[in-house]
């Protein structure tokens, strides 16, 4: 029987305008009803999830900047940054390479130093707490740096992917949308989060669902027993995974959470 249900949000629960479906917040109040805990899991910061959540804001476990920020009832209960030790070095390589601009994605804050757009654009309105700075170098230390995410202006599966790894051995990067790529420290991931949820809430494999769209969704759908991608997911996702659900535009993820209640509500 499932307790735990995550999702992605960009290209997964939201819609087409990556606008959140008013409906899911009865489902997850519904979900709760029946013993089940939701999560929004998502390269996002805390304060963006938190303000799109803010009518459910105590009911969820927050699953925040891919998988190296948990939040719960507004405490912090995991955090695997990335060691100071390796950011200069990695927006030295960033900044070498064309087209890309570099965010940093802190605890509380994300910093970026670029004012081009869309880049600028995409930031500010995907951040709730974004700061512009004159060098993103003076971050460091500030506060802990969950990942570093990277705007491509070309594509990021045709230009930084191929490039960046090579570049930071010491890091994990992964691509996260058709433009972005985020860099984080080795072993945080969505799925990682999942691990310690399941361990934190005593929550078996087989008894949590996850949706997910891109490759930084991976390691999540691996750790969950039942794990589905929506039809609009990248296709090498859709391969690995299996189980398609309508795309996000056709509210695939709503669809399918109001069918694990109705299973669930036979069960009771």
């Amino acid at each position: 029987m499932i307790r735990f249900i995550a999702t992605d949000l960009d290209g997964t629960l939201l819609d087409g305008e990556r606008k959140l479906p008013e409906e899911i917040f009865p489902l997850i109040e519904k979900l709760k009803s029946l013993g089940v805990l939701f999560a929004p899991a998502s390269g996002r910061q805390y304060a963006n999830l938190k303000k799109l959540f803010e009518p459910v804001a105590s009911d969820v476990v927050f699953i925040c900047e891919n998988g190296a920020l948990i939040k719960y009832r507004g405490k912090t209960l995991h955090c695997h940054p990335i060691h100071n030790r390796y950011l200069k070095e990695a927006l030295d390589e960033i900044r070498a390479l064309p087209h890309l601009y570099p965010m940093l994605c802190g605890t509380d804050c994300a910093y970026i130093e670029n004012n081009e757009m869309p880049f600028f654009e995409y930031a500010m309105l995907a951040y709730t707490n974004c700061k512009k700075v004159t060098c993103l170098d003076e971050v460091i230390g500030r506060e802990d740096i969950c990942k570093i995410a990277v705007y491509d202006e070309i594509a990021a599966a045709e230009n930084c992917i191929k490039v960046l790894p090579q570049r930071l051995p010491h890091l994990r990067t992964i691509l996260s949308g058709f433009d972005w790529c985020d860099i984080s420290a080795p072993g945080a991931n969505k799925g990682e989060a999942i691990r310690f949820i399941r361990k934190a809430f005593s929550l078996e494999k087989e008894e949590c669902a996850a949706f997910g769209d891109h490759m930084n969704d991976y390691e999540m759908l691996g750790e969950c027993g039942y794990a589905y991608v929506p039809e609009n997911a990248y296709p090498p996702l859709k391969k690995l995974v299996g189980r398609v659900i309508p795309a996000n535009t056709e509210k695939g993820v709503i669809r399918k959470i109001k069918e694990i209640i109705s299973d669930l509500e036979e069960t009771v």
